[in-house]
C-alpha cells in the first residue's frame, strides 16, 4: 500500500477505536512503518474522531522528529519497531475492561486464558506488562522482555498495545482483547472462571503454534 493509503487507514482506525469505546478523546496512538526508516504516528493532543491525514506526524526510527508533533508515547512505539522486524504497525488504545483487569488483579502476570479456546488459538498468552509512567522511556523498556514473542499486551493501569504486519492485524488484536476481557469479567461475576482440562489446553497451545504468530 502506498503512503497516502496508509495514512488514510490510520485515520480510519482511530475512528474505529473511538466508536468501539476502545479509547476516548485524544487517548491512544497509532503508528506505521514507512520506507527509509521513517515512522508515521498520530499527533499528540488530537482526538481520534477529528484526526485528519494532514495532522499526522513523522519521525525517524532513531527518534528524530521530521514533521509535526508526534504522540508523547512515541518511545513505546519505537521500542516495538526496533525489537520486532516484522512490525509494520502499532496500535495503542485504552480498552476499559482490559485495564480494569490490571487494576483489580495486580498480581497477574498474564491474562487468564485457559478458560477460552479462542484466546489461546487467536492470540496466545497475553502478558500484563508492569506499570511504567506513560510517555517515558520506561514504557518502552518495560516491553523489552515480551518482544518480539508477544504481539498483544496489556499495559498495567494504562491500556493495551498490539503490533502486526498490517494495521488491520494490530486493530483486531485490541478489539479481540477487550471482547475477551469482558467475557472473563462476566464469568467471574457469574461465579468464577473454570479452566479447560490441562490436556485440552496443551492441544490448543500446539494448534496455536501451527497457526503462526498473527493475532486472528
Amino acid at each position: 500500500m502506498d503512503e497516502p493509503g496508509i495514512l488514510k487507514l490510520m485515520v480510519e482506525t482511530g475512528r474505529r477505536l473511538h466508536a468501539r469505546n476502545l479509547l476516548a478523546a485524544a487517548d491512544g496512538n497509532i503508528s506505521c512503518r514507512l520506507p527509509f526508516n521513517r515512522i508515521a504516528i498520530t499527533p499528540t493532543g488530537v482526538s481520534k474522531v477529528s484526526l485528519r491525514v494532514e495532522d499526522m506526524a513523522f519521525m525517524q526510527l532513531n527518534g528524530l522528529v521530521i514533521k509535526g508533533k508526534p504522540s508523547s508515547e512515541r518511545l513505546m512505539h519505537l521500542a516495538v519497531y526496533k525489537a520486532c522486524p516484522d512490525a509494520a504497525c502499532v496500535v495503542h488504545a485504552h480498552p476499559p475492561t482490559a485495564i480494569a483487569w490490571s487494576l483489580a488483579r495486580p498480581e497477574l502476570e498474564y491474562l487468564p486464558d485457559e478458560a477460552l479456546p479462542e484466546v489461546i488459538l487467536a492470540a496466545g498468552r497475553i502478558p500484563i506488562v508492569p506499570y511504567a509512567r506513560p510517555g517515558t522511556a520506561a514504557m518502552g523498556d518495560g516491553l523489552a522482555r515480551y518482544l518480539p514473542q508477544h504481539r498483544l499486551l496489556i499495559l498495567a493501569r494504562h491500556g493495551a498495545l498490539c503490533w502486526g504486519e498490517t494495521i488491520e492485524d494490530a486493530y483486531n488484536g485490541i478489539e479481540r482483547l477487550e471482547h475477551v476481557c469482558q467475557i472473563l469479567k462476566s464469568a467471574v461475576e457469574l461465579g468464577g472462571l473454570k479452566s479447560l482440562p490441562s490436556e485440552e489446553v496443551a492441544v490448543l497451545r500446539e494448534l496455536r503454534t501451527q497457526h503462526g504468530p498473527r493475532i486472528l
